[in-house]
């Protein structure tokens, strides 16, 4: 799946700056205390709040700070202490996200934040009072990314209040500095403004340092769809460069030309991008599908993930007289038994080897013959294999074996995991730990694929499947035949969600099964179709076929199965390990 930041989406228009400015005893939050609180809680560029308290320290204040900010003992004598002036002050703010009033995010904005905040959290500590996690804009380090030294000589508070005309002038007393504070934010947001920073996530996220021919291309975003889609970063001949999605495209399309992105190759990408194409999608479900697929298709340069999935390794079963495990790339209609995909030829022959140690399977590659005996190989001298080869085993005899190996890929994954488990106990026991933890390596990769082909296959097996989930008061439709999606609706609130329904089917895509055992649909189109419809609170409308687990499958076993107290320190925790390494494939 197509790795993906936080998603864009707080307006600035909607979330509560609260600027905050203390006075204090010193400067450190461990040894001194605070001796006044000034804050304005704007929003949308207006005021609408502010406070401002003398706190009465525990200790003297010092001369030089009475001098440097005109309070002194006199002054606070009968001011709060830190502890209720610190708590009335968190009241007063609010919780960090104002659910009730419906205006997003609230801000704890600050001059040096680390020095105020620094004296607010340790004033919680004190009172063993939980720090409530505000998000923190500090307005120094914001402005050192704005501004340029041409611009300002430094970026001291009244440095800036007299570069943004504030309209009060600092004067180190705790409500002026905050309201100074305030003009200073708003001169820097206003700059921020024509380089395409509209929303909380992407303040918090901005950097001076993207490059200029990367901000420059911030037009790219104009014009796009809000709602979920995929988008395409394209070069000048139409290719996909890199292919996204977002539920709300145009602020994560943003994002690539006003966040601090840290990833050299997608800056590389933006250089290269010359337009942005989006493919609107009715659900976010239906927006992650299509872009699996779209990449599996373009395979774009820059994106790593599910753009060759015909690479994965399967485990086949063949069809023959004496039928062998083979590791095969691509899944074929012809009667097979197919165990996979696997993400690796590593894990794939792990669970090769798994399924050898338990069924007496022949591992050479020989074509044979009932009429034609050849020579056997080393593995039949060790008990290892019933020399079909050799005529030792009929047909008949040996196809119980394979009858039982097909069985474990779907079905019953139990002779396996007794088999392994025995051999795991056996040679720990006798102090072979390197053993043990390869075979624990081989039951591991056995039962991650097969759970994971029960629970894909089972899914595909499905005519149709229509399924709902609730999402603002509405109703997120699905449809899906054969484990692909073919269709996929939005019921807006408080509307009858069977009309929707009815027609979300009617216009659904016909899907031809194909061929192997997941169907119609990628493994990964599968995988995220079953993650939506196991969501708490997803609904199931309609079921053409049977939707089941094998009680004896992989998957339960998988749930149950720990690899970790497989590990040799775990077989034996009190014997000298200096020399072991526990495997991590077969040999």
């Amino acid at each position: 799946m197509q790795a993906a930041f936080d998603e864009l989406g707080t307006p600035l228009r909607e979330v509560t700056f609260v600027v905050v400015d203390l006075e204090t005893t010193g400067g450190s939050a461990a040894a001194d205390e605070i001796t006044e609180i000034g804050a304005v809680k704007v929003r949308g560029g207006a005021v609408i709040g502010e406070l401002q308290t003398l706190v009465k320290p525990r200790m003297a204040i010092p001369a030089f700070i009475s001098v440097l900010t005109g309070i002194t003992d006199r002054m606070v004598a009968d001011a709060p202490r830190p502890s209720v002036a610190v708590a009335a002050f968190l009241d007063w703010v609010g919780a960090p996200v104002d659910l009730l009033g419906g205006h997003g995010t609230t801000v704890l904005v600050a001059h040096n934040a680390p020095f105020d905040i620094g004296f607010l959290k340790a004033a919680c500590a004190e009172q063993q009072r939980e720090w409530p996690g505000y998000p923190v804009l500090d307005t120094a380090l914001l402005a050192r990314r704005v501004l340029t030294r041409d611009e300002t000589a430094n970026c001291k508070l009244a440095t800036l209040a007299a570069y943004f005309r504030a309209s009060t002038t600092p004067e180190h007393r705790a409500l002026a500095d905050a309201r100074a504070t305030v003009d200073v934010l708003h001169g820097l947001l206003e700059r921020l403004g024509p380089l395409g920073v509209q929303s909380w996530e992407e303040l918090a996220g901005y950097s001076g340092r993207v490059a200029p021919e990367t901000r420059r291309k911030r037009h790219l975003a104009e014009g796009l769809t809000e709602g979920p889609g995929v988008y395409m970063f394209c070069d000048s001949t139409g290719r996909p460069l890199y292919i996204g999605t977002s539920a709300t495209v145009r602020s994560r399309v943003r994002q690539y030309f006003t966040a601090s992105e840290l990833r050299s190759r997608m800056t590389q990408m933006v250089r290269l991008a010359e337009s942005v194409s989006v493919v609107p999608c009715e659900t976010v479900i239906e927006a992650q599908v299509r872009e699996v697929r779209l990449i599996a298709e373009h395979k774009p340069r820059y994106n790593r993930r599910s753009t060759h999935p015909e690479r994965a390794t399967w485990v086949k079963l063949t069809k023959e007289t004496f039928p062998r495990l083979s590791l095969v790339r691509q899944v074929t209609d012809d009667g097979c038994a197919y165990l996979g995909p696997f993400g690796s030829r590593a894990g794939a022959e792990d669970a090769v080897a798994a399924l050898h140690d338990t069924f007496p399977l022949r591992q050479c590659t020989a074509r044979l013959s009932v009429r034609r005996p050849i020579p056997a190989c080393a593995l039949a001298g060790m008990g290892r294999c019933n020399a079909p080869c050799q005529g030792a085993e009929s047909p008949e005899q040996y196809s119980v074996h394979v009858q039982a190996a097909r069985e474990s890929f779907r079905r019953d994954a139990r002779p396996v995991v007794a088999a392994l488990e025995e051999r795991v106990s056996r040679l720990a026991g006798q102090e072979c730990f390197e053993e043990a933890a390869r075979s624990r390596d081989r039951l591991t990769a056995f039962l991650t694929a097969a759970a994971r082909l029960e629970r894909l296959s089972s899914l595909a097996g499905l005519r149709q499947l229509v399924a709902a989930a609730p999402i603002r008061g509405g109703w997120e439709v699905v449809v899906v035949r054969h484990g692909r999606l073919a269709g996929s609706t939005v019921v807006p609130p408080g509307a009858a969600p069977q009309p929707y329904v009815d027609a979300a089917v009617a216009a659904a895509e016909s899907i031809t099964p194909g061929a192997g055992p997941l169907a119609a649909a990628s493994a990964e189109e599968l995988r995220l179709l079953l993650g939506w419809l196991t969501r708490p609170g997803v609904r199931l409308v309609e079921v053409e076929g049977t939707w089941a687990s094998p009680v004896h499958g992989a998957a339960g076993h998988a749930a149950s199965w720990d690899p970790t107290t497989w590990h040799p320190r775990a077989l034996d925790p009190v014997a000298d390990h200096r020399g072991i390494r526990p495997a991590t494939r077969s040999a």
